[in-house]
């Protein structure tokens, strides 16, 4: 038993019994008000989780030993120097899989666990006029119903492996608590409830089988306080029986108008449960050995910072002993910014970037997970964003949220092999590229930062985004034009330089030449009467 786990159970018999007894003779509504002290509560969720003490030791046993053991330590002055496998500066495309019990209900978004116990919210309305009172029907009772009936893991990564991408990335464990895994931390998973499968496993086997990296993400840090609402009322998540599903569940204490900006975040955070999250995200990695581990914005809370060097550096150092190299993708400040790659949230950057970084996205709009009646971006935005955050060294982390039942709703599915498609053609200008001497010219301009990726407007035929690969700069159009010429005012002579000439001008995907000539003031190209694909065209320039 490790040492935060020592202490915290000197304590946990003694408050945890009397905790039982207080629920036994108080109502719920009563014993959520007097379960409302940090130590009550995190006393309450020890015990729940008493049982898997001896695989927590030995996970947290081994962080500390392979931590040393390597070119990484765990403190930052060692983890800057950490430089990204080549692959995924190549890789370029990626897909999420937001899949798990929140797919049951199916109703605002992958929040629903969250916010069907937030009082006032729609879906706490929802779930009282479809399921009934919380402390009837819980998020547990959703469990049941998520079979997973239609699962393919086979056909799901021949999809993805269709729609281009080179590394794909299941959510392991959301804010919920539910791993999508066979856990040897709690029983409250995939593997032993609901579909009892391992879902993260099979897909990693199907993913590796198509030719493709396998990355898995973990939002388990949140699980601290994801389900404090429902302290506030008569409740399931105050029954003790439940503790090891629902977490501590401690209130969340942000300073208003913060929102992300956790400096002002004074939520409390225990030494077990932070080191249980490390035991959890060191079990994915000896279980999966995934490629690449995406962490949600929490584990920026200013308390975590020691865990994050710790996992960063014994995950750092697994990657360079079996040679595959290891990645790990953060958000806002919560790593040092050479440490690992930053990854932007439904966002995009005005520029290039020196270092790598990513954005994920989602092809549904309003939810990651599965609701119905949800809508769609288009493939053509996906592929210009797709070029944007390219010419910007950046990667696109494409989301999709399959139903309970396992099955890709069918729009979602066309739209990846519609990217696929494109990609097909035009995957010179993308794969294994590096940012050209300035990312782009053209009239639109990219709103930049966290959350805005859909408010820039739509390119047009005078936007350009550049790539390049070699001796090869690749100009990609993000529109065709209407009278069949193009200027690229950035290849003239005069913005190229002396010393600088162009010796060649081909369209992907046509066979036809094209006439074109430089000038001082840009490229000038004559175009074919018809376009060679859809939603954007790319121009292969030989320089010399």
């Amino acid at each position: 038993m490790n040492s935060n786990f020592r202490q915290s159970f000197s304590v946990a018999d003694a408050v945890c019994a009397l905790t039982i007894l207080m629920l036994a003779i108080l109502p719920q509504a009563a014993f959520a008000q007097a379960l409302s002290d940090p130590a009550s509560i995190e006393a309450v969720w020890t015990k729940a989780n008493r049982q898997y003490d001896a695989p927590r030791s030995a996970l947290l046993k081994q962080v500390e030993q392979q931590s040393h053991q390597g070119p990484y330590r765990p403190d930052w002055e060692s983890l800057r120097t950490y430089q990204e496998p080549e692959w995924y500066k190549d890789a370029k495309f990626g897909i999420f899989i937001h899949w798990g019990v929140y797919s049951v209900p199916a109703f605002g978004s992958e929040w629903y666990p969250r916010l069907m116990y937030q009082q006032g919210t729609p879906e706490f309305e929802h779930h009282i006029a479809t399921y009934g009172p919380q402390n009837k029907f819980g998020y547990k009772d959703f469990i049941p119903m998520f079979r997973a009936e239609h699962f393919d893991p086979q056909a799901w990564a021949q999809l993805f492996r269709e729609s281009g991408a080179k590394y794909v990335m299941p959510v392991g464990e959301h804010h919920d608590g539910f791993p999508m895994y066979l856990s040897d931390l709690t029983d409250w998973c995939a593997g032993k409830m609901g579909p009892k499968r391992d879902i993260l496993g099979e897909l990693a086997q199907a993913i590796r089988a198509e030719g493709m990296h396998f990355a898995t993400s973990s939002h388990r840090i949140e699980h601290d306080w994801f389900m404090d609402g429902g302290r506030t009322f008569d409740s399931d998540v105050n029954d003790p029986q439940y503790a090891a599903l629902y977490g501590p569940a401690h209130p969340r204490f942000l300073k208003p108008g913060y929102d992300d900006r956790l400096i002002e975040d004074w939520t409390y955070l225990s030494p077990a449960f932070k080191d249980d999250w490390l035991a959890r995200s060191a079990e994915i990695v000896e279980k999966y050995h995934p490629d690449l581990i995406f962490f949600d914005w929490w584990i920026g809370q200013p308390s975590m910072r020691d865990q994050l060097s710790r996992f960063a550096a014994y995950y750092y150092n697994q990657g360079v002993k079996r040679g595959t190299g290891a990645i790990i993708n953060y958000k806002h400040d919560a790593f040092e910014e050479h440490s690992a790659i930053l990854d932007i949230e439904r966002g995009q950057l005005t520029d290039i970037r020196p270092l790598h970084w990513q954005t994920d996205t989602s092809l549904s709009n309003k939810s990651w997970g599965y609701i119905e009646n949800d809508t769609f971006k288009t493939p053509e935005f996906v592929v210009h964003q797709l070029i944007d955050v390219v010419s910007k060294n950046g990667n696109l982390l494409v989301n999709i949220g399959p139903r309970s039942d396992g099955t890709i709703p069918q729009q979602a599915q066309q739209i990846l092999r519609d990217v696929g498609a494109w990609l097909k053609v035009n995957g010179d200008a993308i794969y294994g590229t590096r940012p050209w001497t300035k990312y782009g010219e053209g009239p639109t301009e990219v709103v930049g930062g966290y959350f805005h990726d859909t408010d820039t407007k739509p390119y047009t035929a005078q936007d350009f985004r550049f790539t390049s690969k070699g001796p090869d700069l690749f100009a990609i159009e993000l529109g065709w034009p209407a009278d069949g010429k193009v200027t690229i005012h950035s290849l003239g002579t005069a913005s190229l330089g002396a010393g600088h000439s162009i010796a060649g001008v081909s369209l992907l995907g046509s066979s036809d030449k094209l006439e074109w000539h430089q000038e001082a003031d840009g490229l000038q190209i004559k175009l074919p009467s018809q376009p060679s694909t859809k939603y954007a065209y790319v121009y292969r320039v030989k320089l010399q």
